[in-house]
């Protein structure tokens, strides 16, 4: 639940005070992705944080509790945005092959991850290590990912397309090979094409399902 102090509900310049609150917080939120993305979470303090957003400090807390619930609603964003990205490509992939549902399903990931370097770096650097709480919701997320990535797997199972056997311990090392080349990727200031990404990581998923 965001806002933690009622706001005045009073007309001002044309907006509503309920207008006014969103966009000092979509403000926040552009000051979280530019600050947690580049200089990084534990060197970005909450005044640093409303000097570039051009907000209060007691705004600040209109929205956010502190740091860590910024960082975490960046970190539910990206990873909502990557989500139906996902689920649009299986949709749309319904009738190829494994490996065109495969390079879909990839390439949606990466290329909503990988849209910025600073959403790459919120997505799988800043997050790590905050809190017992943020762990929490890093690992939530992680799950999800495990369990659409079996679900493809189960899918191509019954198509006769992969091997039938339990793909979970496998799915976790996926996605650890999936995070650490989007972030090799964005911390070598993207001199690798996002689509050599996509087809290594196609070639080691479909390596990983149709071999015994």
């Amino acid at each position: 639940m965001s806002g933690r102090n009622p706001a005045p509900r009073r007309s001002y310049g044309g907006r509503s005070a309920e207008e006014r609150r969103a966009e000092r917080r979509e403000r926040l939120l552009a000051a979280g992705l530019e600050l947690f993305g580049t200089r990084g979470y534990a060197a970005t303090s909450i005044e640093r944080l409303c000097a570039t957003a051009s907000v209060s400090t007691r705004n600040f807390y209109e929205e956010f509790s502190g740091r860590e619930e910024l960082l975490t609603a960046l970190h539910r964003t990206i990873n909502e945005r990557a989500s139906q990205a996902l689920a649009t490509a299986f949709t749309e992939g319904a009738d190829a092959d494994l490996a065109s549902r495969v390079e879909r399903a990839v390439r949606a990931f990466v290329t909503v991850t990988a849209s910025d370097p600073r959403w790459a770096r919120i997505a799988f650097v800043e997050v790590i290590g905050v809190s017992a709480g943020l762990e929490r919701h890093r690992l939530s997320w992680r799950g999800q990912w495990e369990d659409a990535l079996l679900a493809m797997t189960r899918e191509a199972v019954r198509r006769g397309e992969a091997v039938n056997r339990d793909y979970r311990l496998t799915m976790i090392a996926i996605i650890g090979a999936i995070n650490n080349l989007v972030h090799h990727w964005s911390a070598r200031d993207q001199d690798i094409p996002l689509d050599d990404i996509t087809a290594e990581l196609t070639r080691l998923i479909l390596a990983a399902v149709t071999r015994p």
